[in-house]
């Protein structure tokens, strides 16, 4: 019964740290999480939210610990754009790289790999590589009739990276591209009323 009774307790601290998380109240979350990580530090799930949360403040070393632990919990990589954005965020360009190899050898899914590939091309724009971040999104970023959300970020990302080397009107396409299909999803009306 203790067993049963201290599995409860920590379902639901790990329920609350939740429902904070997904509510933006991060600090709230990391109150429950301290407590957790130190009562089952061997559960992955509780590792991951307590990275992901200490991401949300910033707390970019910490995170990277967590979300490490997490992956040798779990032999997961869904976290690694995650961690690569950490190590973006310390300006250790080479952990980013390190991080991407692992991810594209590691044969996850589109979406894990298009959120890798956002944060090495955003590293190589922000150390002056727009030509290489370019390549790395795909310089055309063709067109779909039916364009899921990662098609969307991508088409963003590409944008933002067009007018920072001063191609306005590839920026410009690829802007109205995401609005005519999100206005929600992005600041994308506004970035589009700076180009005009």
């Amino acid at each position: 019964k203790a067993v049963g009774d201290r599995s409860a307790g920590l379902e639901r601290r790990l329920g609350m740290a939740t429902r904070a998380y997904e509510r933006d109240r991060y600090r709230e979350a990391l109150v429950e999480l301290r407590v957790l990580v130190r009562l089952a530090p061997e559960v992955g799930a509780v590792r991951e939210l307590y990275g992901l949360t200490l991401y949300r403040l910033g707390r970019w070393r910490e995170a990277v610990r967590e979300l490490r632990a997490f992956h040798d919990l779990t032999g997961s990589f869904d976290q690694h754009p995650v961690i690569a954005d950490c190590e973006r965020a310390l300006n250790h360009d080479k952990a980013v790289l390190v991080v991407w190899d692992a991810l594209r050898q590691a044969g996850v899914d589109r979406e894990v790999l298009v959120e890798g590939r956002l944060v090495v091309a955003g590293m190589l724009a922000d150390r002056g590589d727009l030509d290489g971040a370019i390549a790395l999104l795909g310089p055309g970023g063709k067109s779909l009739r039916h364009p899921d959300t990662c098609h969307l970020r991508q088409w963003y990302a590409l944008g933002d990276i067009y007018e920072r080397a001063g191609d306005l009107p590839r920026a410009r396409e690829l802007f109205e591209r995401v609005a005519s299909f999100s206005t929600e999803l992005f600041d994308v009306e506004d970035r589009l009323g700076a180009l005009r």
